[in-house]
């Protein structure tokens, strides 16, 4: 009774020799959706010393901090030994594995850097890019169901679905993610940054992304399969969740440091 995986061609589109896949578009998709929204934010909620010339430039640095982070948070926190071994592999991005939390990283990074450069408050604008962060999740989350990776664990359920010849019935825990932390936590965002309370209290909806993206990713990853050449690491826990669980500790204690700030004013 499960569902055959459509297998949905990873090349959406050819030109010549170059092949243009489902995965860049939807990282392509992402930034530019995310630019837009953040542009439009900015002009609602103004954000001190900053301007639509600011957000232009900050996507480039966006762009850099995920890509280098994301590569890098691979290497270091899924493939450590492999790369060990094979160094300059580390270095073909092209060859596919990427990290979300080393792409957090990375994004943080060049935030802090752009901020300092251009005299903006960080969590200012950290709040605003936050909320628009689940758009690329989604998009990314989307782009792994066409490539039919990071599959569910074993599932006989209604909606079950059998991703490759011979294997067995799974969770379709791609969409999944893509509802949780794509749909489910933009709705979320966008609720919280309409909240006046909210917005005066820097950092707010930054510590709100973190905390809420890492327990939606703890609880969904119960039913996504651990990567094969690591398993799960330990009581039962695959690699995303456990470094879910730092993520979600400084998101609470950005929440708790905005509020103690803002009782302060």
């Amino acid at each position: 009774m499960a569902i055959e995986f459509p297998q949905i061609d990873p090349v959406a589109l050819s030109i010549g020799p170059i092949d243009i896949r489902w995965y860049a578009l939807s990282y392509l998709a992402g930034f530019l959706i995310g630019w837009y929204l953040l542009k439009k934010f900015l002009i609602v909620y103004p954000t001190k010393n900053t301007t639509a010339q600011h957000i232009d430039d900050l996507i480039t640095w966006v762009v850099i901090g995920v890509i280098l982070g994301g590569r890098l948070g691979y290497v270091l926190f899924y493939n450590t030994a492999y790369y060990m071994e094979n160094p300059l592999e580390a270095f073909y991005v092209w060859s596919g594995g990427m990290a979300f939390h080393g792409g957090l990283i990375g994004v943080i990074l060049a935030m802090l850097l752009f901020t300092l450069k251009n005299k903006i408050p960080f969590f200012e604008l950290a709040d605003r890019v936050a909320v628009v962060t689940p758009i690329g999740l989604f998009f990314g989350r989307m782009a792994n169901f066409i490539n039919g990776e990071l599959v569910g664990r074993a599932w006989d359920g209604p909606w079950a679905m059998i991703f490759s010849k011979g294997d067995v019935a799974r969770h379709p825990s791609q969409l999944y993610q893509a509802s949780t932390e794509g749909i489910v936590l933009l709705t979320l965002m966008i609720l919280l940054q309409n909240l006046k309370s909210v917005r005066e209290r820097r950092g707010l909806l930054a510590g709100a992304f973190l905390t809420a993206y890492g327990t939606m990713r703890f609880f969904v990853e119960f039913t996504r399969a651990p990567d094969a050449h690591l398993g799960f690491i330990t009581y039962g826990l695959s690699m995303g969740q456990i470094l879910c669980i730092p993520m979600v500790l400084i998101g609470l204690t950005i929440i708790f440091t905005a509020n103690q700030r803002h009782a302060k004013t």
